[in-house]
C-alpha cells in the first residue's frame, strides 16, 4: 500500500470517529479544523472562535476525511 492510500485511510478513521462523537469536537472558524471541544484556541491557526453544531461538524470530518490534507498544520512545522 502506498503512503498516500495508508495516509487517506488514516484520515477516514478519524473522520469516522469525529462523525460517531460530533459533540465531544467542535471546527475552527479560522481555518476549519477539528479539534477536541476542550481547547480554547486552535492549535493551528491560534483562533478562538468555534463552530460547535454537531451536524456541521460531523459534515466537516466527512468531507476532511474523504480527501488529502491541503492544510499546513503545526507538526509540519517542526
Amino acid at each position: 500500500m502506498t503512503h498516500e492510500n495508508s495516509h487517506l485511510r488514516e484520515r477516514a478513521q478519524k473522520a469516522a470517529l469525529i462523525v460517531a462523537n460530533p459533540q465531544a469536537f467542535k471546527i475552527c472558524e479560522g481555518c476549519d479544523s477539528i479539534v477536541k471541544k476542550h481547547v480554547a484556541t486552535c492549535p493551528n491557526c491560534h483562533g478562538y472562535r468555534f463552530e460547535c453544531d454537531p451536524a456541521v461538524i460531523a459534515e466537516q470530518a466527512t468531507v476532511l476525511g474523504s480527501r488529502e490534507q491541503r492544510s499546513v498544520v503545526a507538526q509540519d512545522l517542526l
